[in-house]
């Protein structure tokens, strides 16, 4: 797996090869005296970590999520899969444990002076509703650019907010600046001992939650975690390593945001220049002092996974126990998915933790829309098809009863026309390869765009616009019964006497299936195009004076 630090995982599921000092022994002989120090070390820090999570305060305010099975994802990777649901908690993120565990730390006169704290997100929530237990004053410092639910939200849990600056860095420094100005305490997001502690309880529960389970006699093999800037894996590591150091704990980053894989492969912690937003919960440019300490000793190895794996993995919980991640909370699936693929390791347990759920809900058509591709069940074409009346037709023929998920074609030039095509598969490699040779022995030219980030973000929005001339055009909306084959229906029932000019068709997964249809139809045959129209069982109506289809996709003269 490169860049992960998994080198070479058997088919068993043994350890990576990138070995810890933790684990510098491994049975070959007597250790050197530097080798024992480094143990003895890294043994007195679990210890001490291990007494902190024992001691820790989070089930004031806290509840232990369920640890539940996922059947539908065990059965399709030969593995017994649970996940751990912190999306379950009050404030739906694990992020209230430690930001409660260190809050209630506090002595009476921290206490009464308050607390302040730089986020735009769950650990703004969990600071101000451990304030509002506590009857503790909490600030928290919020860019400008933070959506209101969000600030809303940490208002109605009695907190006070405070937007400053355009970037978290910017909130950052402001509340580091006022924390000093009244003598407040800043409660870090991550990297604080109290915090990790607060985190580490989570691994507590995972192994007490696992043991009636006990699927199969090596027990569990590997957690999978979300890592932002640490104290969530730093955490679970502290307290696992320590009572079960058999298990693997495996942080899972974004491609575009991974500061802990980064700062494993080069030895120490490093500062990303910039980190993508989609997974914004661990858009972290930098790991956590303390967090790394832990991390370079007791964290086996990190997987990083792009946008597309992340709303697969979306989807994945979603059709398992019907909870909602955050893109930030699906990471353990995703990483745990990606894993199994790699390593093909199977009969054995598997944990990953979905640490929230606060997701925008005008975010879910991209998540939805990205989920076929993460899951490699979409294929996007350009399809070159001969530009004449019925050909549209006998290219959804060659198609069969696939499920179609979108059709966008608009006139250019009579020699041929460009279809821009998404088709359901089975997500195989040997499906998708099939549908190509079919479609390469039919005589179509076939462009694969399924990874083709233009195609995907931008040009399937834009295939169409204004044609290159007058095309004696009538433009109509059609809708009909959504079901496989519908589109094919369809288009049989339109036949193939008049060319079709315009074509926009989206699978919205609605019960009704609905077309744009632009046709070349002179004067003299309109008349009985109406006719044909008033004989078919699908709702129509003509949109040609439409302003919206006249100013941006009307024929032009040349």
């Amino acid at each position: 797996m490169p860049g992960s630090g998994f080198d070479d995982c058997d088919r068993q599921g043994s350890s990576p090869r990138r070995t810890l000092p933790i684990h510098d022994n491994r049975g070959t002989g007597p250790l050197s005296r530097s080798s024992r120090t480094k143990r003895n070390n890294s043994y007195n820090m679990l210890q001490h970590y291990i007494e902190r999570i024992l001691r820790a305060r989070v089930y004031d305010v806290a509840i232990e999520t369920p640890l539940d099975q996922a059947p539908i994802l065990s059965k399709r990777y030969d593995n017994a899969i649970y996940i751990k649901r912190e999306d379950l908690q009050p404030v739906f993120s694990f992020k209230l444990r430690g930001a409660y565990n260190k809050i209630a730390s506090l002595d009476p006169e921290a206490r009464k002076a308050g607390v302040i704290a730089a986020s735009a997100g769950n650990h703004a929530q969990g600071v101000a509703l451990a304030g509002q237990k506590l009857g503790i004053p909490a600030l928290i410092v919020m860019p400008l650019t933070t959506p209101d639910i969000k600030v809303k939200a940490v208002q109605r849990r009695g907190g006070e907010t405070l937007l400053r600056g355009d970037s978290y860095d910017e909130a950052y420094d402001y509340a580091i600046e006022l924390a000093h100005a009244r003598q407040l305490t800043f409660v870090h997001p991550y990297d604080d001992p109290e915090v990790i502690a607060g985190q580490g309880t989570i691994g507590m529960e995972i192994l007490r939650q696992i043991r009636p389970y006990r699927p199969f006699d090596d027990d569990v093999h590997a957690i999978f975690v979300p890592v932002g800037g640490g104290g969530l894996i730093a955490g679970i590591a502290a307290y696992v390593k320590f009572v079960r150091p058999d298990i693997q704990v495996i942080g899972v980053e974004p491609d575009d945001a991974d500061c802990l894989n980064q700062a494993l492969l080069a030895g120490e912690r490093v500062v990303l220049k910039q980190v993508g937003l989609f997974a914004d919960g661990v858009a972290v440019k930098q790991a956590g002092g303390e967090t790394f300490r832990i991390a370079r000793h007791h964290v086996d190895g990190v997987i990083t996974v792009n946008t597309d794996e992340i709303c697969a993995a979306i989807k994945d919980i979603f059709d398992d126990n019907r909870s909602i991640a955050e893109p930030a909370g699906a990471l353990g699936v995703a990483g745990m998915k990606k894993y199994v693929e790699q390593t093909g390791i199977s009969n054995r347990c598997l944990i990953a933790v979905e640490s929230g759920a606060n997701i925008n809900f005008d975010r879910l058509r991209h998540v939805a829309e990205r989920a076929q591709v993460g899951e490699q069940r979409e294929l996007l074409l350009a399809v070159t098809i001969p530009e004449r009346p019925g050909s549209f037709l006998q290219f959804c023929e060659t198609l069969g009863r696939r499920g179609i998920t979108e059709f966008n074609y608009r006139y250019f030039s009579r020699a041929a026309a460009q279809v821009f095509l998404g088709v359901e598969i089975t997500g195989t490699g040997t499906d998708r390869q099939n549908l190509l040779n079919q479609l390469n022995e039919a005589g179509y030219t076939v462009t694969n765009m399924t990874g083709n980030e233009l195609a995907i973000d931008h040009i399937r929005y834009m295939v169409g616009g204004h044609a290159p001339c007058l095309l004696d055009e009538v433009v109509y909306s059609f809708e009909f019964p959504e079901r496989p084959g519908a589109l094919l229906k369809f288009l049989a029932v339109m036949g193939g006497r008049w060319n079709i000019s315009l074509f926009h068709y989206r699978n919205h997964g609605a019960a009704y299936g609905r077309v744009l249809m632009g046709l070349q139809i002179p004067h003299s045959e309109r008349q009985t195009f109406r006719d044909f129209l008033q004989s078919m069982t699908f709702a129509w109506r003509e949109e040609t004076e439409n302003p919206a289809y006249r100013l941006f996709a009307g024929g032009n003269e040349t």
